[in-house]
């Protein structure tokens, strides 16, 4: 594969004409300038990462990393994690969230085993590129070694590289993982340098106790572990996740092909900013698709100088938010691609 470096160095800030020449098209389109608001920025941003002025989605798919936890074991989440496992067969039995509103969308799930503490059979739906058997618990240590955090996030790349070939033209990030908030909330707080307890959220749904438990639990792993926010690939290795690691990689590979990538909720975002923190240019590339619910997404954004797409009050993760997303920039680019312009509709426009 190639040097993680050379690839990151070779993403490149979006192409200004590009830019001026997507806005020309959709002025020239039958409608007021800028009536359509956001649609229309969403629009011009996807036409010129793809540097296409009438480009078109066809293929639209989600790819959801599953990983385990150890700091599960100090109990920061309602489930126990053996759901984790539970909720990956239900993805590939196509009962979950994810797997309706992907059907509903038109968009491909592909679930990546990349941590989980099972072993699989294989199955039409799953990859399994596993790292390793769930993260260490980071309140005792490391949540993996440096090398693991790169390998996860090679995981990503390859998976990018590999259906950048296959036609797709948007990606989903998704994630399952029981305890994958309190890593998630780690990394905001290294970034930020926002206290635990001002981005740690309720997760799966737990209790005041819990919570605070919780927040002082990222608190001590922060302070054991010391990561450099500095260093994204050192956040990572110590207070991330497999998933999150994934999802990176998936981020910085599709960057690379000039792949749309929308970014699901909470847990994407986390791989979000350490991809955006080992090169800030490709925020460019990224669509985020909804203001999570749970606590910190918010900041996380602003962090990103990032406005979300919707706003649904959802924090499921799995890529829910991701694929909902993705209906309204297809119906944007449509818009952009289909609309008569005033030369052809015979439509006069607005006086000089």
């Amino acid at each position: 594969m190639k040097n993680l470096q050379k690839i990151l160095d070779n993403i490149q800030p979006l192409n200004e004409d590009y830019m001026k020449r997507a806005k020309l098209k959709l002025d020239s389109l039958t409608k007021p300038v800028e009536s359509l608001g956001r649609l229309e920025t969403i629009a011009q941003k996807y036409a010129v990462i793809r540097e296409d002025l009438n480009p078109s989605i066809k293929r639209k798919m989600i790819f959801t990393f599953a990983g385990d936890h150890g700091v599960v074991e100090e109990g920061v989440s309602a489930y126990p994690g053996e759901v984790t496992v539970q909720m990956v067969l239900n993805m590939l039995a196509g009962g979950a969230a994810v797997n309706v509103l992907a059907r509903h969308a038109g968009a491909e799930v592909v679930i990546v085993d990349i941590g989980v503490n099972h072993d699989f059979a294989p199955i039409g739906g799953l990859v399994i590129k596993k790292v390793g058997y769930g993260t260490k618990n980071f309140t005792k240590g490391p949540a993996m070694t440096r090398a693991e955090a790169l390998q996860s996030i090679r995981v990503g790349m390859e998976l990018a590289d590999k259906y950048a070939g296959k036609g797709v033209d948007i990606i989903g990030t998704g994630e399952m993982g029981i305890g994958n908030t309190t890593p998630s909330s780690a990394i905001l707080s290294v970034f930020t340098g926002l206290k635990a307890e001002e981005v740690t959220g309720r997760g799966t749904g737990i209790d005041d106790k819990v919570l605070h438990k919780k927040a002082s639990i990222i608190e001590k792993a922060i302070s054991v572990n010391r990561p450099n926010p500095e260093d994204p690939v050192d956040v990572l290795a110590k207070v991330g996740g497999f998933e999150i690691g994934g999802i990176t990689g998936l981020i910085i590979g599709c960057a690379s092909h000039r792949i749309p990538v929308v970014v699901d909720g909470f847990i994407s975002t986390a791989g979000a900013m350490i991809a955006v923190g080992l090169n800030p240019t490709i925020n460019e590339y990224l669509f985020y698709s909804h203001l999570s619910s749970e606590a910190g997404h918010k900041q996380m954004l602003e962090k990103l100088g990032q406005q979300p797409i919707l706003d649904l009050d959802m924090r499921l993760g799995e890529g829910t938010g991701a694929v909902i997303a993705t209906s309204v920039i297809e119906a944007a680019v449509k818009v952009m691609t289909e609309m008569a312009t005033f030369e052809s509709a015979g439509v006069d426009k607005a006086l000089e």
